[in-house]
């Protein structure tokens, strides 16, 4: 039975691989993609170019952090009451208020709510909370609570948005990329940047980045006599084109030489790859990383204290380099997790699964402060936090007021939050 033929949009959904040595074609058709398939696509897979286009860096807290200890409400007494063994005093935390303040382990970033670089989001969560791991990370990257097997992401909407001229009801249609596109350091690429017409790069080590695809003429040595000149053309531009991208991502991790003190392993070697690609005016909209382990149902303390500690460390270190090579006003970085924890300790010195977190957002351009009523600590759903936000009124922000596009289609109506200065 003769193979169909491969066509462009096949392999824009199929994606490429571009980690490893020694990849063959059987290989490089993989899930992992570049939307930037085509060369010819090259110099317009970003409205603004690469010196001035508005970034997102979203930084995602997996396992469910708990934000009664990362926001903590000191100067309520149900809180002690409800956590004898987990709370934090007034001495262990950097006041906001009279009411709040930052675990001190999140003392890095005690500087960006000083300079009116940060502004605090309370109780963000969404109707008829899941308390699964997966299904409530599913409904965070998808924005569609109502959808049981969600099959694209936000984020992944919006790069499909970009897409000038394409039709996503007409699955023949051929997609131009004019936009957006976007890279998440991990091991698998988030549902959140997953969308129809475009998946984005991701890579779990940027240093060890590197395209491993045959040379030119072995693309060329595929055809057969039936002929089909027009993919392996394509094709071949599209390995050539990958290599010279992977060669531009490597050069500017080479070069970078940044300020900032990252912490160790893979969320802080991510986030100074991303310093280093932002630096090197990569044509990238959005960039993904992940710390994970806040799954603390036991022994919580000085686990979550680490944790909160690596996490500041690196956000601090990162607008520590993108003020140092002046980068800092194109960025806006969004911290969120799938969900809280319950407001009282387990008998295992750890919290279970909750409800309502707080968000965070981190630029020059945020209006800094605190948005939103800490969610009450007696009036509760069960023993949980009720939400306040719905998280997709953080998501409209992030699209209509920073990406610059229209949020209605993507995620629905909501209304964005006075979290930027516009």
């Amino acid at each position: 039975m003769p193979k169909q033929p491969f066509t462009r949009r096949q392999f824009l959904h199929r994606g490429m691989t571009l980690l490893g040595a020694g990849v063959t074609v059987p290989s490089f058709i993989n899930q992992t993609a570049w939307a930037m398939a085509d060369p010819l696509d090259l110099k317009n897979t970003q409205q603004a170019n690469g010196t001035d286009g508005k970034i997102l860096v979203v930084v995602q807290l997996s396992g469910g952090n708990d934000g009664l200890n990362m926001v903590v409400p000191y100067g309520d007494d149900a809180y002690h009451r409800a956590r004898p063994g987990l709370r934090k005093t007034a001495e262990d935390v950097l006041a906001i208020d009279n009411y709040i303040g930052l675990n001190r382990a999140c003392e890095s970033i005690e500087p960006l709510f000083k300079d009116g670089f940060a502004t605090l989001v309370q109780g963000v969560g969404y109707p008829n909370p899941n308390r699964s791991h997966f299904r409530s990370m599913d409904i965070w990257h998808s924005a569609q609570p109502d959808n049981d097997v969600p099959r694209s992401g936000w984020l992944g909407r919006y790069f499909d948005s970009q897409c000038s001229g394409a039709d996503p009801t007409n699955p023949n249609a051929e997609p131009t990329f004019d936009a957006a596109t976007g890279i998440g350091i991990g091991e698998e690429l988030p549902l959140a940047m997953q969308g129809d017409l475009v998946t984005p790069m991701t890579f779990e080590n940027a240093s060890d980045y590197q395209y491993g695809g045959a040379e030119e003429q072995k693309y060329f040595d595929l055809n057969d006599p039936a002929g089909k000149q027009g993919e392996l053309e394509f094709l071949t531009r599209t390995a050539l084109d990958a290599k010279a991208s992977s060669d531009k991502i490597l050069a500017a991790l080479g070069r970078f030489e940044g300020r900032g003190d990252y912490p160790g392993g893979e969320y802080g070697a991510g986030l100074r790859s991303t310093a280093a690609m932002i630096a090197a005016n990569l044509p990238t909209r959005v960039y993904y990383v992940s710390l994970g382990g806040f799954d603390t149902h036991a022994n919580q303390q000085n686990n979550h204290d680490r944790l909160l500690r690596t996490f500041a460390q690196g956000v601090r270190a990162f607008w520590d380099d993108m003020r140092a090579t002046g980068h800092d006003k194109r960025v806006l970085m969004m911290t969120f997790s799938e969900f809280g924890r319950r407001v009282a300790q387990n008998g295992s010195n750890g919290t279970d699964h909750g409800a309502a977190a707080p968000m965070f957002f981190f630029g020059p351009d945020v209006k800094p402060g605190v948005v939103g009523n800490h969610p009450s600590l007696t009036d509760l759903d069960n023993g949980d936090l009720k939400y306040n936000v719905d998280f997709r009124h953080a998501y409209s922000t992030v699209l209509g007021q920073w990406l610059e596009t229209d949020a209605r289609p993507i995620i629905g109506n909501y209304r964005p939050l006075p979290v930027l200065k516009v």
